[in-house]
């Protein structure tokens, strides 16, 4: 009987929604909520502010119990990846709430759910916007399938420090890649239309300016000014939000003195008046209550500094239900600022469909059916062998070909999950292969394929996820014995997932000594060796670039990283991958970026130059490079005009692009402006434009680029965004080091 009742409740709340809820048009959506609102008490409305914590909704780190949260109308979402406890929790809010508006669930899909993509940072070097995108849809109808209707991505934090943790989940250090990556990220998740239950709402953080951490600490204080702000840091938040996405969280760093979290200047005047945002900003975790560290004040004050500037959820630290009303009573924060908070929450439940149907998230079989399917796979594999970098191959060793016997050796040769990376939920460990396992396996036909440790992570480390490993020492000796018969080395080394992520600053981020002790053996057996790097970060590699011939960088890649990287090893693809951070050449240069700004005293033969006297200024892989097991010849650039007048003007850049090798591959060709003379300071160059081709062996394409006055704008020093006429260089390669060089004058006005 208890059971009929609670199927009744269900479905009298279901058609109540259905009759009231889900509509078309925006003056529905704005009458339904008006309702709503009129009928919701102050204590409901500042509810509709809380995210009750993050984890398991069932145990929610809240200040308030759940269940009695949701009771009292107190909690408006939760986070949480266990899917019978986010429908218990809806549940719960609709059959024991008063007005029983449904929960948000949201989580950090950063790059995948069950399907786990590459980390960010390497889907960058992909350079494949659409399949970005394919990820992000992939990655929605999966954590969608399970109860998350909401996800705290995309991070588009622009990053120039691979000290941070967190770079791993970015797409590196350009606003012009990071905008296109934002933008798909957004239309993945989201789709066409919020209300089908295989999308998710997206959430652009961290704004703003995250990725500027000083010495490449998280959380730690960013500085900087307007200038800089503007042309390099915001464009990709900006995009994000242009393209639609519904949500965005603060950071936790100050914004020209004041936390992000209660920074009126970046959530108000910028997002709200400048560029014209709709929908709602939710705190990173915990952050509210943070500011007390920054010295903002007491809770009390810190709460009003937060909704005051137009934060409109709390993220965690419960004191928007804590404080929020004791505000408004006496006259520090008005009502109509918690109203604006609260219709943007709900507007976007609205538009989510949860008004129509609370479960609509919770009961989707067809899609769960589809997790880890043979298709959502192939996406993941093709995703992360375009992302993998082969940065030295001046032996020729790869592709490995005609080996009888091939070793693997070193600590991320023969695990799983570490393969992962950062933000990753470990159900597919069990369906996926090791670099080993995937290479034994696409071999088995052709030849032995062995694994031996080799190493630990780091020696001091003997003990990781709590089994006990060998000293590297005798690790390194077995690896010695068990590969005299190995006619080349796969050395696998790099990061575990845990050292690149939040909170995962490395002050040095090089590979541990152990490990450079390993490949030091490895080499003194006069064996071919392979250097593979799987990392969440660009790691600097110079000692290893001085010893080795081979280096391939495979990233933290993902469920079928092992099959993506057996991919490229053996030739079944050729890489195509270009690193979107610099790669440092020491640590000394950090940070470390291409787009750069030239000094007064430019390096060069003069003694008294800006450079460094005991190290080049020159990374060891600069931004967009990237090699091929073909060789790409880049024709002579033209221009189809030397001389531009005016806003409507353009001007045609060609070049062909010719495949020498015997390959079917993709090539990335680069266009980079410099704009020489200017009211301010500009970069050396920065990336407009790019083109992913392919070519088979033989062929010539010849690729078109379109040049307005759009790719040359910039802000000024009053903040204008607009060109300057003038003189402007055009640089077409394959990377941003390896250019060649054209010019262009385009007048300001046509009628001259």
């Amino acid at each position: 009987m208890k059971r009929t009742c609670v199927f009744l409740i269900v479905i009298l709340t279901t058609l109540h929604y259905s009759v009231v809820g889900q509509t078309t048009t925006d003056k529905q959506m704005d009458r339904f909520i008006s309702s709503l609102m009129k009928r919701m008490t102050l204590d409901e409305k500042i509810g509709q502010l809380n995210l009750g914590g993050v984890g398991n909704p069932k145990v929610v780190g809240s200040a308030i119990g759940l269940d009695e949260a949701i009771r009292n109308g107190l909690v408006s979402a939760v986070g949480g990846f266990d899917s019978k406890a986010a429908e218990d929790a809806q549940r719960f809010t609709v059959e024991n709430s008063r007005l029983k508006i449904p929960l948000i669930t949201g989580l950090d899909v950063v790059h995948g759910y069950y399907t786990i993509f590459p980390i960010p940072l390497a889907s960058a070097c992909s350079w494949n916007i659409p399949l970005i995108e394919k990820s992000a849809r992939v990655a929605a109808g999966e954590a969608s399938s399970f109860g998350i209707n909401w996800t705290f991505a995309p991070m588009v934090d622009i990053c120039r420090d691979p000290r941070w943790g967190r770079i791993a989940e970015g797409a590196g250090e350009d606003p012009f890649l990071g905008s296109l990556i934002g933008q798909a990220m957004v239309r993945g998740f989201q789709g066409d239309d919020l209300t089908k239950n295989n999308t998710i709402l997206a959430c652009v953080k961290h704004f703003a300016l995250y990725g500027a951490s000083e010495s490449g600490r998280d959380y730690n204080t960013v500085s900087m000014d307007l200038v800089t702000m503007y042309n390099y840091f915001l464009p990709p938040y900006k995009a994000s939000f242009d393209a639609g996405a519904g949500s965005g969280m603060s950071s936790f760093n100050v914004v020209n003195g004041i936390p992000a979290t209660g920074n009126k200047w970046l959530l108000t005047d910028l997002l709200r008046d400048e560029w014209k945002f709709k929908g709602f900003m939710v705190s990173d975790a915990n952050s509210v209550a943070e500011m007390g560290a920054h010295g903002m004040g007491n809770i009390q004050s810190i709460t009003e500094l937060a909704i005051n500037a137009g934060l409109d959820m709390d993220m965690s630290s419960s004191l928007f239900v804590l404080c929020l009303k004791k505000a408004v009573k006496e006259k520090r924060v008005s009502i109509k600022q918690i109203d604006i908070a609260c219709r943007r929450i709900l507007e976007a439940k609205y538009k989510l469909g949860l008004f129509d149907d609370p479960f609509r998230y919770l009961n989707n079989q067809l899609s769960r059916a589809q997790v880890l399917s043979a298709e959502n796979r192939d996406v993941a594999r093709r995703l992360a062998t375009e992302s993998i970098v082969l940065l030295k191959n001046s032996e020729n060793l790869l592709p490995i070909s005609n080996y009888k016997e091939i070793a693997v050796v070193g600590p991320l040769g023969n695990v799983r999950e570490e393969l992962l990376g950062t933000w990753a939920y470990s159900y597919s460990k069990d369906k996926m292969n090791s670099v080993y396992e995937a290479l034994r396996e696409a071999l088995s036909e052709k030849c032995e394929v062995t694994y031996y440790q080799g190493a630990n992570y780091i020696e001091d480390h003997c003990i990781y996820n709590g089994s006990f490993s060998e000293p590297t020492d005798s690790l390194i000796q077995h690896a010695i014995e068990g590969t005299r018969n190995a006619d080349v080395i796969i050395a696998a080394v790099g990061e575990p997932a845990s050292w690149s992520g939040e909170a995962r600053s490395r002050v040095n981020p090089s590979l541990p000594d152990c490990q450079k002790k390993m490949l030091c053996e490895l080499k003194k057996t006069g064996k071919p060796v392979v250097v593979v790097i799987l990392s969440g970060r660009p790691l600097i590699l110079t000692e290893e670039n001085d010893e080795f011939s081979t280096i391939v960088e495979a990233w933290h890649g993902g469920t079928m990283a092992g099959e993506a990287l057996s991919d490229i090893l053996t030739g079944k693809v050729c890489p195509s991958g270009k690193i979107t951070a610099t790669f440092p050449r020491h640590l000394g240069q950090i940070p470390i970026y291409y787009n750069c700004l030239n000094t007064g005293r430019p390096y060069s033969d003069f003694w008294a130059t800006t450079k460094y006297i005991d190290c080049s200024n020159e990374p060891l892989f600069p931004f967009g490079y990237g090699l091929s097991y073909n060789k790409y010849i880049y024709g002579k650039p033209s221009l189809s005009k030397i001389k531009a007048k005016g806003d409507k003007d353009s001007v045609a850049v060609r070049i062909d692009i010719s495949n020498s090798g015997k390959y079917n591959g993709q090539e990335i060709v680069q266009l980079y402006i410099g704009d020489p003379i200017a009211s301010i300071s500009r970069p050396v160059m920065e990336l407009k434009d790019f083109r992913k081709i392919n070519l088979s062996p033989g062929e010539t394409q010849t690729v078109t680029f379109t040049l307005t006055t759009e790719q040359l704008k910039f802000f000024n020093q009053a903040l204008k965004y607009d060109w300057e006429g003038g003189e402007f260089n055009i640089f077409v390669g394959p990377n941003s080091r390896d250019l060649q060089k054209l010019t262009v004058l385009w007048e300001k006005y046509d009628n001259i």
